[in-house]
């Protein structure tokens, strides 16, 4: 399923999603510049690596100028391709603003930093042992989708299905679409630990953990950080 737009109008500009949209391209028009042995060190240095980060809180040193708890930060400004960035660009489009509208500009990038990072957490928790770097937007835009689904519950969704030769569209309710798509996360998240040479991270693939991990998160922190205080923007 993909998301097309929302019906669900904002009293603000979302400066912070604009932002972090053409923050998130021009990095990887940067990653596209480079040549493939310097890529791989690129996101070896900046992306998470699951068993650095776990020498790392066990007090070994890893020989990098980057800190490896920074990479909690510095990974989510990095995509593996072009439809990696495409489709995590379309989904924080499409939900971000709504959140930037309740949480306000400073908060929300707060929110969106800290989902991100509890994200990372949780893909690395479950895969502590992997040298395949971990990236990408997808942790903290799941926290992005964990706190629309709790506000937004009954927004309305214009949803794009694929069937074959044919495209339907369909307005699903926001908690049909996004509940559907954290299920689907948690349910290849729990089969990657049975698999993990085939799915998820352990095999270059998708950080479901991430995405399951992000979404409950940000469903957590959203209220924490006033998702659900509708003062006026101006007065916080």
């Amino acid at each position: 399923m993909v998301p097309i737009r929302d019906n669900n109008p904002t009293k603000i500009t979302p400066y912070v999603t604009f932002g972090l949209i053409a923050l998130n391209v021009l990095l990887f028009f940067y990653e596209t510049s480079l040549p493939p042995q310097l890529l791989n060190g690129f996101f070896h240095l900046f992306a998470i690596v699951p068993r650095e980060l776990s020498l790392s809180f066990a007090g070994q040193t890893i020989n990098q100028p980057v800190p490896e708890w920074m990479t909690l930060i510095t990974s989510q400004f990095l995509h593996g391709g072009f439809l990696h960035l495409a489709g995590n660009m379309l989904f924080l489009w499409i939900f971000g603003n709504n959140i930037e509208d309740k949480l306000g500009h400073i908060k929300y990038i707060i929110f969106y930093l800290g989902s991100g990072v509890l994200a990372g957490l949780a893909q690395w928790y479950f895969s502590q042992g992997s040298l395949v770097p971990s990236l990408g937007a997808s942790g903290a835009i799941a926290g992005v989708m964990g706190a629309y689904i709790i506000r937004f519950p009954k927004a309305e969704v214009l949803t794009l299905i694929p069937l074959g030769i044919f495209f339907p569209t369909f307005t699903v309710p926001a908690y049909w679409f996004l509940g559907f798509w954290f299920l689907e996360q948690a349910f290849y998240g729990i089969a990657s630990l049975e698999a993990p040479t085939n799915i998820g991270m352990e095999g270059g693939g998708i950080a479901y953990w991430a995405h399951a991990g992000g979404f409950v998160f940000g469903a957590i922190l959203g209220p924490i950080l006033g998702l659900f205080n509708d003062k006026p923007q101006e007065e916080y």
